[in-house]
């Protein structure tokens, strides 16, 4: 059974309606429940909310409400390990913040879930600084790549409003190019541009060209092509 600390009923991996949405939740997923209070009892002393998970497949089970946080988990576990679950979340566009830790690591398996995007891969016992040190780094990642998500989809809703003239016209003035060249480029006059660029900085909400530019820029590059 999973348990939850801190304006938590135990038993529950579901926050409590006080506002404990926002407020980030660190998941221990270990099959050592010895392990999973220690490490649960060590973020509680700081403060830090924690839910325990007996295997990755419990915790992909429990239906949690999502919170900002980090995964902590064992590397060898029955059924799935961490590293599959890694994997996984990859897979499915969850590059949810990993620390690994485990008391069965070797330099391969370092590297692998390194380069996957891990935090952190710690060896037990781990010192309790150490640990509380990458789980700060953890929840910091998930609260920055939660702000940019938000920030693509505001830049993604507004791009939906301009035409496809405002889209070309936006790209080109991205790249640096002057009215002259997109008026050459596309067949038009740069009256036309003008007013274009006009309306692309209005239904952006760009003060700026470099904001502008920096609202295109946000936007991952598959996007920007989207037609609406």
């Amino acid at each position: 059974m999973n348990q939850v600390l801190r304006h938590q009923p135990p038993g529950s991996a579901t926050p409590a309606d006080d506002g404990s949405a926002e407020r980030p939740l660190v998941r221990i997923v270990d099959d050592d429940p010895d392990v999973r209070m220690a490490l649960a009892e060590l973020l509680e002393s700081v403060g830090i909310d924690a839910a325990t998970f007996a295997s990755t497949r419990e915790w992909l089970e429990s239906g949690e409400v999502d919170r900002p946080g980090c995964l902590i988990l064992d590397v060898r576990m029955p059924g799935s390990s961490g590293l599959d679950l890694q994997h996984h979340l990859a897979r499915s566009g969850d590059p949810k913040p990993i620390i690994f830790l485990t008391g069965h690591g070797d330099i391969p398996m370092t590297v692998q879930a390194m380069k996957a995007g891990a935090v952190d891969f710690l060896t037990k016992p781990v010192r309790d600084q150490t640990l509380l040190d990458a789980v700060t780094t953890g929840i910091e990642r998930d609260l920055a790549q939660r702000a940019n998500a938000i920030a693509v989809r505001r830049h993604l809703d507004l791009l939906a409003m301009l035409t496809p003239r405002e889209r070309q016209v936006l790209a080109e003035v991205a790249r640096g190019r002057l009215n002259k060249q997109i008026a050459f480029d596309l067949g038009i006059s740069q009256i036309t541009v003008k007013l274009h660029r006009s309306n692309v900085m209005r239904k952006m909400q760009a003060s700026s060209v470099g904001e502008l530019i920096r609202a295109w820029e946000a936007i991952p590059e598959d996007l920007r092509e989207r037609r609406p």
